[in-house]
């Protein structure tokens, strides 16, 4: 990780931590935002499969990957709970990374759109491991 990688995730952590604790809506919450971009990317990428495809891999990807989870979270009453849709949240990411790799391998998704998403998930999984980090804290 480069110090100025680094520097950026402390920042982005910094922000997120701010914007959930001062934010009304989910919309406003960076993480929600960068995952809602993240999903679409998904959506759109997923179109250009071949059809044999839109009830397996597809259909994984796009079920796989869900910003309701950060919505959902957010909207409810405890840290605990979030902390609980932050992890699935997580997982979820996860997933997708390893599918979107699948794609890649298949030749359904070109290089150059494998290291945008693969950076895309990247940085959010950053931005979700320091809200988990911070939460676990708190409910600690």
């Amino acid at each position: 990780v480069t110090s100025i990688t680094a520097l950026t995730a402390v920042r982005l952590d910094r922000e997120v931590w701010r914007d959930l604790q001062m934010s009304e809506s989910y919309r406003e919450v960076i993480a929600w935002q960068k995952a809602k971009s993240l999903a679409l990317d998904v959506y759109r990428l997923t179109r250009k499969f071949p059809k044999d495809e839109a009830y397996g891999l597809s259909s994984q990807m796009r079920r796989s990957f869900d910003t309701s989870n950060l919505a959902e979270g957010k909207g409810r009453y405890s840290k605990k709970e979030f902390l609980q849709f932050l992890y699935v949240a997580r997982g979820s990411l996860l997933e997708l990374e390893t599918q979107v790799s699948i794609a890649h391998d298949l030749g359904y998704v070109d290089s150059f759109t494998f290291k945008q998403t693969e950076t895309k998930t990247k940085e959010l999984g950053r931005i979700l491991n320091g809200l988990v980090s911070r939460f676990q804290q708190q409910v600690s």
